[in-house]
């Protein structure tokens, strides 16, 4: 069986590599590919991984390349991984969106639609080449960001996409641990949109342990609920939030805290990334690869322990160090998106069926939603795909909020397709995190302005 990761050469592909090498066996995984445009990121990052992927799973035959016909040709699974723009993007869309007093993170709000504008369009490429050349029943997974939108463009299209997030996995981890068991005695059900769901029916052996969880003290220090105030707890009826739902319930302070950063955490990662770049400058990982992994670390982790710094103030949960060699090859594999999207794969071809949270057309499972509107939920995989577990209980509050949330991205999406100005002001308008006409209408047009700079056609 072949994989391909379209933007395999990412920074976080040497994590993506460990995940597929260490599940290769769930789907049968002969050849992995790592495709990027970027040479110079294929030549650090794509050869790091490529040097982690062999040396957990040896047989693992693991290639690079520029072409995307090539990755994709004959392929049974492809993940998409893609920043279309690169960091500058990222740069430029938070300092728009923040010169109008917004909030400014690259997935949710105006700067979550920037990143779609110039994600969506690639991504329908891809996926066409997808469809002429690779194996008929080729599944694809899609971690790009924004990804719920990017998922539900790709499905409006005609193209079946799953969305994987690890922001959910993670928490549900985090959870177990506080309870002190092992992950598979745990259990929970998600429900929403990506960066925009809820945790409910906490179980251990299938016994209720909702009660144990809300009034355990670590609950607000030792997982990701430490950005939030206790008192969320009265307001979501039950139902723990996403880390995401920080941007929402907390905005006006993200944006007086970001504002008092020395830098953004878009001009963080810039800087950080551009100096493992000048690092790793003449390091053939092929060749050293002890070194350019210490490398890749001692920088990669910064990103890491600031992650949401500027925005609460806090600290993670967990601090990185930089790991030994053989202790990061040997560690058991943390998951990840391609640890889900192989899971996946197992329970589909091996008719093993499993629980995960995918985003994927509704069908009627969250109410008031339409069928083909992509949410993000728990489901059942089996021999048959994806199944979305139906929720009747949703707090009206937290309704209301996903029903607005989903008319903003099936907006986006038409905007984004239709190449249509008016469309992209409408569905800023309806995102409670602009929701000002005036403001929709400039930061829309300086969008546009960027992006007929990186030479996209032009909008009606």
């Amino acid at each position: 069986m072949k994989l391909c990761v379209l933007g395999g050469g990412g920074v976080r592909s040497c994590f993506l590599a460990k995940s597929i090498a260490c599940n290769a066996s769930l789907a049968n995984l002969t050849e992995v590919v790592l495709m990027d445009v970027d040479q110079a990121k294929l030549d650090r990052y794509g050869k790091l991984a490529r040097q982690i992927a062999i040396r957990i799973a040896p047989s693992l035959r693991v290639t690079l390349t520029r072409s995307v016909e090539e990755a994709v040709t004959d392929a049974d699974f492809v993940i998409t991984t893609i920043r279309s723009g690169g960091d500058h993007s990222r740069v430029r869309d938070e300092e728009i969106v923040s010169r109008y007093g917004l909030l400014a993170q690259e997935t949710t709000g105006a700067c979550g639609f920037a990143m779609a504008m110039r994600s969506i369009p690639v991504l329908l490429d891809y996926c066409e080449k997808i469809k002429r050349l690779a194996h008929p029943n080729c599944l694809i997974f899609n971690f790009t960001n924004p990804s719920g939108i990017v998922t539900q463009a790709l499905n409006s299209c005609g193209y079946p996409v799953y969305g994987i997030c690890d922001a959910p996995s993670e928490f549900i981890k985090q959870l177990a641990a506080m309870l002190n068991v092992a992950e598979d005695r745990f259990a929970c059900e998600c429900f929403g949109l990506n960066h925009l769901s809820w945790f409910t029916l906490f179980q251990v052996d299938g016994q209720d342990v909702t009660e144990r969880i809300f009034n355990d003290p670590q609950l607000f220090s030792k997982t990701e609920m430490r950005l939030f105030e206790p008192q969320v707890l009265k307001m979501t009826d039950g139902c723990l939030p996403n880390e995401y739902l920080y941007f929402y319930y907390y905005t006006r302070k993200v944006i007086a805290s970001s504002a008092q950063a020395k830098e953004s955490r878009a001009q963080l990662i810039e800087r950080v990334n551009a100096q493992m770049n000048q690092a790793l400058e003449g390091v053939d990982p092929d060749q050293e690869f002890e070194k350019a992994f210490r490398i890749f670390f001692e920088h990669y982790n910064i990103r890491e322990n600031n992650y949401m710094m500027n925005e609460s103030g806090k600290v993670r949960v967990r601090h990185y160090d930089v790991p030994g060699v053989e202790e990061f090859l040997t560690a058991p594999d943390e998951g990840g998106y391609a640890g889900v999207a192989l899971r996946f794969v197992r329970a589909w071809s091996q008719n093993e069926p499993v629980e995960m949270i995918l985003s994927i057309p509704n069908h009627g499972a969250i109410p008031g939603l339409r069928d083909e509107d992509v949410v993000e939920i728990s489901c059942r995989i089996d021999k048959d795909g994806a199944h979305p577990i139906g929720q009747r209980q949703i707090p009206q509050p937290i309704l209301n909020l996903i029903q607005t949330m989903k008319e903003y991205e099936r907006t986006a999406v038409r905007a984004i397709l239709n190449r249509d100005r008016d469309l992209a002001i409408k569905a800023l308008l309806i995102n409670p995190l602009v929701a000002n006409l005036d403001l929709a209408e400039k930061i829309v047009d300086a969008f546009l302005m960027e992006v007929q700079k990186e030479g996209q056609p032009p909008w009606k």
